[in-house]
């Protein structure tokens, strides 16, 4: 005995399946049935298949006393009905119609794999440049959007499938779709900063802009996932009036531009010209103030005992212009304590002598040097100098001098005169390094680590 008593046998079992090459939401009818022909459009036989593909899902729809009942069946599916595969059932074992059909039901076809590609055209619009607003030039947009079901239960939530047309869902999408296209194209030469007669180009900048907006909007409202928006063109109607006007305009502002790019360019490049020049003209005075300082400082190195004299002389003249201002500013005033007058300063006193005799001791170094270099009278005959021995030495290929012993060493200490250069004094047959003359020799062997031997007992 079967699960609702005694089974008739009338009748063939159906199978219940889509064979539809191409659909989106297809009905299922019985063998022969025909929509609103038939009672029997939606009979279920007792012991019917049911076969749902893999991609697919199978809703029966079906009416109790408390309203619309929806149970889903997800492929793979390919069983014989029963009520352990199709709890369905367990809510219409009362429903029997003379043992040949358990129940009345609506069954759809979902199909989840399919990707639905609604072409779309958006006829020519004004769309305006955000530099010249005064023109408007025609723009049209031709493209594809492609989508599919995915949430399939918010997707029978918004749409009714009992009457449910994939051509008027086409057309619903299809408008949408225009909707935002032209929303985006107006939009988009003033949100990025783009000419008006280069849109053409910008194709794949306003298709993410088209498919970011859209997206969202299609999955609220229809239940759908947009997979991809194909924009395929956007065109320019360049014969219109306000093209041409706009192509003149932008033509001027264009020559303008590149006119003062160039005058920017060339006043650039004459500046840069003007100041390689001042550096080049600071350079050479650095390298010609350094050139003299050199030879300046050569000059006074070469010549180092008659600078130093010099300087010492030097000292002694501002050690005797002090001792003559000695007396100004009270310096050398007398006081008696008495709050009157002048009085004697002891203070400005030792200052005084202190001055007096650092300026005494150079005047006296000074005049020593000079008086041990000058002539010494005997018998009121002056005799002549004494002979002193000196060398002409190569300097930077040269010659310089000539310079004395004493001058010599004082150079040797300064680090400007050293063992290898070159010397040559009367007598001497060819220039010879200095530390292979005779009279130099003494000089350099110190560096060399020689000393004298110790001192006799």
């Amino acid at each position: 005995m079967g699960l609702f008593g005694k089974k008739k046998t009338r009748g063939f079992m159906d199978v219940i399946r889509c064979d539809e090459p191409s659909y989106l939401v297809w009905k299922w009818h019985p063998v022969g049935c025909q929509e609103g022909k038939n009672k029997r459009e939606n009979e279920i036989r007792w012991g019917s298949s049911l076969r749902v593909k893999d991609g697919e899902v199978a809703v029966f729809v079906y009416k109790q006393k408390d309203g619309t009942v929806q149970d889903f069946i997800e492929g793979p599916f390919d069983e014989t009905i029963k009520t352990k595969n199709l709890p369905v059932l367990i809510n219409l074992m009362g429903a029997l119609y003379d043992g040949s059909s358990p129940f009345q039901a609506e069954i759809y076809f979902i199909n989840l794999a399919k990707i639905i590609q609604v072409k779309f055209g958006v006829p020519y619009f004004d769309v305006y440049d955000p530099r010249f607003s005064d023109f408007g030039v025609p723009v049209a947009v031709r493209g594809t959007i492609s989508f599919q079901i995915k949430d399939y239960r918010e997707f029978i939530k918004l749409h009714r499938l009992g009457t449910f047309r994939l051509e008027d869902f086409q057309n619903q999408i299809r408008d949408v779709v225009v909707r935002y296209v032209k929303d985006t194209v107006t939009n988009i030469p003033a949100a990025n900063d783009i000419p008006l007669i280069q849109i053409e180009t910008k194709t794949s900048l306003i298709n993410d802009s088209v498919e970011l907006d859209i997206k969202e909007r299609l999955q609220e409202d229809f239940g759908v996932i947009v997979s991809g928006v194909d924009i395929g063109a956007i065109e320019i109607d360049k014969s219109s009036e306000g093209y041409i006007k706009l192509l003149s305009v932008t033509r001027d502002v264009d020559s303008a531009i590149i006119s003062a790019q160039k005058e920017a360019n060339v006043k650039n490049i004459h500046d840069m010209q003007r100041i390689n020049v001042e550096n080049y003209e600071e350079s050479l005075r650095v390298q010609r103030e350094e050139g003299q300082y050199s030879m300046h400082k050569g000059t006074q190195s070469q010549n180092f005992a008659a600078y130093q004299v010099e300087a010492q002389t030097q000292v002694g003249v501002a050690g005797a212009e002090a001792l003559g201002h000695m007396g100004e500013n009270g310096a050398g005033n007398i006081s008696l304590g008495d709050g009157g007058g002048t009085g004697l300063n002891p203070a400005s006193m030792m200052a005084a002598m202190a001055v007096g005799g650092a300026v005494g001791q150079n005047l006296a170094g000074t005049m020593n040097n000079m008086l041990g270099n000058a002539p010494q009278p005997s018998n009121g005959i002056a005799p002549p100098p004494l002979p002193k021995e000196s060398f002409f030495v190569a300097v930077a290929g040269k010659q310089e001098g000539p310079f004395t012993l004493d001058v010599l060493l004082q150079m040797k200490n300064s680090g400007t005169f050293t063992s290898e250069q070159l010397v040559w004094q009367a007598g001497m047959e060819n220039w010879t390094k200095a530390s292979e003359v005779q009279a130099l020799k003494s000089m350099f062997d110190i560096d060399k680590g020689i000393t004298p031997p110790p001192i006799p007992q």
